[in-house]
């Protein structure tokens, strides 16, 4: 039971109503680990958007500097020399039709999908699969691009993508419990940067509204966003 005590401490350091300098919401975060597997740390933003209106869709990427923590999965759909430059770079799957056919089939064993725009008309007949998953490649993330290697060392690196939601919220990874202080700081402030820089051209007013920190397990941490402001 040693884990529901130091999970209920953790609890009772908590105020649901305040504010958390950055720093301070990171060091009380990891205070508060109780599960037995190394937790993900994850950030929300709710965002003054609407994502229904094209002026306002929030979609991209993001170089986490200090990476994720998680071991991501590459399939790259290219041929010859560009699948040569993928295996390189260390893509997991490389394959044309005979990689179609296997998604086709049900079987999907990557994170990440990433094709040479020759190969977008074979992909394309896999957009009602990969779609919904959020794995279809986008010219706009990176994912489709004649530069395969960079592409594949990016994903593996820490590149994490970003969509707002329905509701204008925007959620992501940033880093794992067992990450210094410092990694989980340069990680979310890096995230919240390219938010910021993002901002889209339709948006009026205040542009983020909430910010919360939070692992996988517990419970979310609000974030002062004047605490913020230097990450953009």
């Amino acid at each position: 039971m040693a884990q529901g005590k130091r999970l209920r401490k953790g609890l009772e350091q908590i105020d649901r109503n305040k504010l958390y300098g950055l720093d301070d919401a990171v060091k009380l975060l990891k205070g508060l680990q109780a599960a037995k597997f190394d937790e993900t740390v994850e950030i929300a933003m709710n965002l003054n958007i609407d994502p229904r209106k094209a002026d306002q869709n929030l979609r991209g990427t993001v170089m986490l500097p200090h990476g994720t923590g998680k071991s991501l999965r590459v399939a790259v759909f290219a041929r010859g020399e560009r699948a040569k430059e993928a295996e390189a770079a260390g893509a997991d799957i490389v394959g044309a039709e005979d990689l179609a056919e296997k998604i086709q089939g049900g079987t999907i064993e990557f994170d990440r999908c990433i094709a040479t725009p020759d190969m977008m008309a074979l992909v394309g007949r896999l957009g009602k699969v990969l779609g919904p998953r959020g794995l279809m490649p986008n010219p706009k993330l990176g994912t489709v691009t004649v530069n395969v290697g960079e592409a594949v060392k990016a994903a593996k690196g820490g590149q994490v993508e970003f969509r707002a939601e329905k509701s204008g919220i925007v959620h992501a990874g940033v880093g794992k419990m067992s990450f210094s202080e410092e990694a989980l700081l340069g990680n979310v402030r890096a995230f919240v940067g390219a938010i910021t820089r993002a901002k889209p051209t339709g948006v009026k007013g205040t542009y983020i509204k909430k910010v919360s920190l939070s692992s996988s397990m517990g419970p979310g941490l609000k974030v002062e966003l004047t605490d913020l402001s230097a990450a953009s």
